[in-house]
């Protein structure tokens, strides 16, 4: 029975990446990229789907970039959608690529949160997984000494960290830690995931105070339930059923911090992939 193993991370895999062209020109970008969605991910979940217009240099028009998750998913896409209508009216070309593109390496990355739900639901359904908070709190600063209490001039201290003052404002680092479990009920499956999170920030009220501790809770159950993630294995089988698979590893308590503390003016969005320069198709 074939087999096919889904990570929970960028896929890097050349066998995975389609390129759709001879696209029309008489369509709209947003209208090509929701077509170009729709028909491919009925084949399987899709990691990036990009539309680019044409080099000026050829007709006008444009092409698309689709990657699937699952090497399987893509060979299906392409035999069944090349040569064929897709959405306009004449035949669209659809391919394989035969190596890897610059444009389409991503370091073998995680998932972002939203990637992380989108795929679990995909595969498995809403109901299919669930999440339990094990411990949410607040942990102390690296710098902050032990028995340092409020202090006067013109600086406060917050338990939730350290306090400075940088040009006459006082600022504050709160630091969140979270451990979660991630469950797979129908599989008998379960693993934990891990985070912390800080950011420091001025001090000007309790209200700014309290939208920080809200944000960081929401923001570090995030980056737990990512990490909880990234040691599932999804198991792809032939006649569609789907396992779930663990990599081994200990258990994780919240005092095994990762060794990266991630700072909230570090969190970027999923960066933006380079217009191919090069294309190689099979």
């Amino acid at each position: 029975m074939e087999v096919d193993i889904i990570e929970f991370k960028a896929p890097t895999e050349s066998n995975k990446a389609l390129f759709i062209w001879d696209l029309q020109a008489g369509y709209s970008h947003a209208y090509i990229y929701e077509r170009v969605s729709s028909a491919f991910s009925s084949f399987g979940p899709l990691f990036l789907v990009k539309v680019l217009p044409n080099s000026p240099s050829v007709s006008p028009g444009f092409y698309s970039l689709v990657k699937f998750y699952c090497s399987r998913h893509a060979l299906q896409a392409q035999r069944s959608t090349d040569g064929t209508l897709l959405f306009q009216s004449t035949p669209v070309k659809v391919r394989l690529s035969t190596r890897q593109a610059p444009f389409l390496q991503f370091d073998n990355q995680l998932l972002s949160h939203s990637r992380c739900l989108e795929l679990a639901n995909h595969c498995l359904g809403f109901n299919g997984w669930s999440t339990r908070i094990i411990n949410l709190k607040v942990l102390p600063s690296d710098s902050l000494e032990e028995g340092q209490g409020h202090e006067a001039s013109g600086r406060s201290q917050d338990v939730s960290g350290r306090s400075q003052e940088v040009s006459g404002r006082s600022q504050t680092t709160l630091r969140y830690g979270c451990l979660l479990e991630l469950s797979f009920p129908q599989h008998g499956v379960s693993t934990r995931g891990v985070a912390v999170i800080e950011e420091t920030f001025s001090l000007s009220g309790p209200a700014v105070c309290m939208q920080k501790h809200s944000k960081l809770q929401r923001w570090v159950r995030d980056k737990a339930l990512v990490h909880a993630f990234s040691s599932v294995l999804l198991i792809l089988l032939g006649d569609g059923r789907v396992m779930v698979e663990l990599r081994p590893g200990d258990q994780l308590r919240l005092e095994d911090q990762p060794d990266e503390v991630i700072k909230v003016n570090e969190l970027v969005t999923e960066p933006e992939e380079e217009e191919p320069a090069d294309l190689a198709f099979s």
